[in-house]
Order: C-alpha cells, then sequence, then structure tokens
C-alpha cells in the first residue's frame, strides 16, 4: 500500500504532506526528528491519511493536496482537526 498523509505542528499549526509506503515508519521518523522538513515543526500529529493499491495513484494525489485547490480541499476536509 501507499500513503498521502497530513501532518501538523503543534506549536505553529503548519501543515506537512507527504507520500510513503510504510506509514508506520515513516511517522516514527517525522516525530523523532530524522527527517529534515519536518525537524522544525516538532511536535507533530498525524492529522489525515489517505491508502492506495498504486504508487501512480499516490504521487498524484500528494501532488493535488500541494496545489492550492487542493490545499483548500484538504483544509474542508480536515478542517476539524485543524481548530483542534
Amino acid at each position: 500500500m501507499y500513503y498521502v498523509y497530513v501532518l501538523k505542528s503543534v506549536n505553529t499549526g503548519r501543515l506537512y504532506i507527504g507520500r510513503t509506503n510504510n506509514l508506520k515508519r515513516r511517522f516514527f521518523e517525522h516525530k523523532h526528528g530524522k527527517v529534515w522538513t519536518t525537524k522544525r515543526m516538532l511536535p507533530i500529529r498525524l492529522l489525515f491519511y489517505e491508502a492506495y493499491y498504486s504508487k501512480s495513484d499516490s504521487i498524484r494525489r500528494e501532488r493535488y493536496f500541494k496545489t492550492n485547490k487542493g490545499k483548500s480541499s484538504l483544509k474542508q476536509i480536515i478542517r476539524d482537526s485543524i481548530k483542534k
């Protein structure tokens, strides 16, 4: 399985969108500061993820979420989680 996931910084509220084929391992890496892009965002929470059978589908979805329209759609999907 391939996953598209969204992390949120507890301190700043900033969102991070990523993709992986091993969600538990990748979240562990983010949570323990082993990923350069999210190290500055610690502590973080996993807000949302989607699972795909196809790697190409997960790549397409991640790219969409990183567009302005995709960010707007994503914020609608997780609007209650963003407030917390």
